[in-house]
């Protein structure tokens, strides 16, 4: 018996009656924590208020409505900047006085529900269970307000889940395409630049993409197919490295900063020591367990004297050290995981001020799964290890029984990409910044944890199912 709807559509239908409620009716956002400004700059957006307090424009209340100011990029490179421009001037067209940030938010869910559109079209079944435990799944996990809500601001967490849940649809797509076209291709490599364009921190898990999209070039064995997938992984790798090299300095010597005095330094029972061991100066340690945007240090972060000894090292000097001290990294790793189960920032508000709400209060609507992984979820490294452990297990075991189809083995691949993200995602901003604002530099791991329970979730119910056929 046929479907009267196609079941990608129906998620369509579910997430524009989630979403839209939530962002546009009576809008619910993040608010900003001082780091809108650069890309509102490059959108030619600027504060409706000018005179608005502080108190009333940082961390209590999100805004909706901005007017519009002069365009510049401030040398800060990020593939949002493009969809933040775009929207700059459809706000132009509708209303020349006052941006809406909704319009934003209306760009970002075209893309979000496109996304979901990929993910349901290519990996529904033929079993009526197992297509309601994935439209049901994404529905719970993937319309949350904690992801949701960032549509609602200037922040990059809403371009890194939209490209991820793009990139990693298309890839999963291509091998489950009976032949899959130079246009699927293509838009796997597009989404790929613009997840690792994002921000810096996105930047390592382009060269998993890479790798990912050269074994690509095994499902077709024509010459046209096979160039376009090496062209385009070339394209990859140089939207990665110039990441890294566009990286303005003075975010390079926050982050070195961030990583030094608030990472290595933290907590540490030898700060001279371990300054030594980096090549620094033992008389910085008085600004060991400090953060770079404190006012209260002993010598200010940019004092020449620390600009001079973060030149001599690198995020590169730091890695070697916590490899030369593996209980240090594990307790890092540690901290990192009590801090990763949240996937939005709780201290900032969600409401604006004409709500009528409490200085800074959080919206609980449609907050069953966020609010389920930060107070019932594991929050230890040992739950987070093993679960990484007992999926890669599983993925080893189907790759095994799948060794006669190049197809199932490239699929099964692009879900160990997502795990390899999830780690990169784990580790990398301990390495680049330190233990400062964990809690949000963890959100590419957050959405990589939560699409690797959605594909444990489809498993379990494929099992299950196939478990009781064979029974009957």
């Amino acid at each position: 018996m046929r479907s009267w709807i196609r079941l990608e559509w129906l998620m369509v239908i579910i997430a524009a009656a989630v979403i839209l409620p939530l962002l546009f009716f009576s809008p619910i956002g993040v608010a900003n924590n001082g780091d809108f400004y650069r890309m509102m700059l490059a959108g030619g957006i600027d504060f409706a208020d000018p005179g608005e307090s502080y108190r009333d424009k940082y961390f209590g209340y999100f805004h909706s409505l901005y007017h519009y100011g002069p365009f510049s990029a401030e040398s800060y490179v990020s593939s949002q900047i493009i969809l933040v421009f775009v929207a700059g001037m459809i706000g132009r067209l509708v209303n020349s006085q006052q941006f809406d940030i909704r319009i934003l938010s209306l760009l970002y869910s075209v893309l979000y529900i496109a996304a979901l559109h990929v993910i349901v079209k290519y990996n529904k079944q033929r079993s009526i269970v197992s297509n309601t435990v994935l439209v049901a799944s994404l529905s719970l996990v993937f319309l949350d307000i904690g992801y949701a809500a960032y549509f609602n601001s200037f922040f990059g967490e809403a371009v890194t889940v939209i490209f991820l849940l793009l990139t990693f649809g298309l890839a999963l797509a291509l091998p489950r395409s009976d032949k899959p076209s130079i246009w699927l291709l293509t838009a796997f490599f597009l989404c790929a630049v613009c997840l690792v364009g994002t921000k810096l921190q996105n930047a390592p898990i382009g060269l998993l993409l890479v790798l990912l999209g050269l074994r690509f070039r095994k499902l077709r064995a024509d010459r046209a197919w096979r160039r376009t997938a090496g062209t385009w992984s070339a394209v990859l790798l140089l939207a990665t490295v110039t990441m890294y090299a566009a990286a303005p300095n003075q975010l390079k010597h926050i982050n070195l900063y961030q990583t030094v005095f608030f990472g290595v330094l933290k907590d540490s029972p030898d700060p001279a020591a371990d300054l030594r061991e980096l090549g620094m100066p033992e008389a910085l340690k008085v600004n060991a367990g400090t953060n770079f945007f404190q006012a209260d240090t002993v010598i200010r972060p940019d004092d020449p004297r620390i600009l001079e000894a973060l030149k001599g090292i690198s995020h590169k000097d730091v890695l070697l050290y916590y490899a030369k001290h593996p209980g240090r990294f594990m307790q890092k790793l540690e901290r990192a995981s009590r801090n990763g189960m949240s996937i939005r920032p709780l201290y900032l508000g969600s409401y604006e001020k004409e709500a009528g709400k409490p200085y800074g209060a959080v919206s609980c609507a449609y907050s069953a799964w966020s609010s389920f992984k930060l107070n019932r979820m594991p929050n230890n490294l040992g739950f987070v290890a093993a679960f990484a452990a007992v999926y890669l297990i599983i993925l080893v075991v189907e790759y095994v029984r799948r060794r006669g189809s190049v197809q199932q083995r490239l699929y099964l691949e692009a879900l160990l990409v997502i795990a390899l993200a999830g780690m990169f995602g784990f580790a990398v901003p301990l390495v680049g910044d330190g233990e400062a604002d964990l809690g949000k530099h963890l959100f590419l791991y957050n959405v990589c944890f939560d699409m690797m329970v959605v594909v444990s979730v489809m498993y379990a119910a494929k099992m299950t199912v196939k478990l009781i056929s064979a029974k009957r």
